[in-house]
C-alpha cells in the first residue's frame, strides 16, 4: 500500500460523520423537489461540474420528474490537493448555452470563486437563466457566495469528503459526508 493511500485510509478512519447515507438521501429528495416546483415548466438543461458533482448529479437525475437535457463541465481549483488556487478550465459544456435555461449541479460550496465563474461564464455565454444546486454549502463568510437557490445541507467550516467531494483524491465515494478529524 502506498504512503498517500495509508494515508487516506487513516483519514477516514478517524474521521467524523457529518451525514449519513439516509440524511444524504433525504436532502436530495427535498432539493429535487423544490427543482421540480420551480423548473418543470422550464427547457432545463442541467450542466454537471465534474468531478464532484457527478455523485450529487447523479442523485438527483432520478428524482427530477421532467424532461431535461445533461451536459458537463470540467473546471477546478484543487486539482486533488487540499487547497485551490486560480481557476483552471478543463472541459466547457458541449452544446450550445445562448438561450437554455440551465441547472449547475456541483458537489460544494465553499468560498465560491469556482462556482461564480463557471455561473458568470453560463451568463456570458447568453443562458435565459442559471440555476445553481449543490448539496453542501460550508457555513463561513469567506469568498464570493454566489446565488444558490438549490442547497441540500450545511456543514461546518471544517474539510469535508464523501458524496462527490474528496480527500486527495479519494473518497468521492463515501456514501456519507465525514469531516477530516481535527
Amino acid at each position: 500500500m502506498t504512503e498517500l493511500r495509508e494515508q487516506v485510509v487513516d483519514v477516514m478512519r478517524h474521521a467524523d460523520c457529518l451525514y449519513d447515507k439516509a440524511a444524504v438521501e433525504g436532502a436530495c429528495d427535498r432539493m429535487a423537489e423544490r427543482i421540480n416546483r420551480d423548473l418543470a415548466a422550464a427547457d432545463v438543461l442541467l450542466i454537471c461540474v465534474m468531478n464532484g458533482g457527478l455523485v450529487t448529479a447523479g442523485m438527483l437525475l432520478p428524482r427530477l420528474d421532467f424532461p431535461l437535457r445533461v451536459d458537463y463541465m470540467h473546471a477546478s481549483r484543487y486539482r486533488e490537493r487540499t487547497s485551490g488556487d486560480q481557476l483552471h478550465w478543463k472541459v466547457e459544456p458541449s452544446q450550445p448555452l445562448a438561450g437554455k435555461d440551465l441547472l449547475i449541479v456541483d458537489d460544494i460550496l465553499d468560498e465560491g470563486y469556482t462556482l461564480d465563474a463557471i455561473m458568470r461564464f453560463c451568463r456570458q455565454q447568453s443562458a435565459a437563466s442559471v440555476h445553481a444546486a449543490v448539496l453542501v454549502q460550508k457555513e463561513h463568510d469567506r469568498g464570493v457566495r454566489p446565488a444558490v437557490e438549490y442547497i441540500g445541507l450545511r456543514v461546518p467550516d471544517r474539510y469535508v469528503f464523501g458524496c462527490g467531494m474528496d480527500y486527495k483524491g479519494y473518497w468521492r465515494n463515501a456514501p456519507g459526508i465525514y469531516a477530516v478529524a481535527e
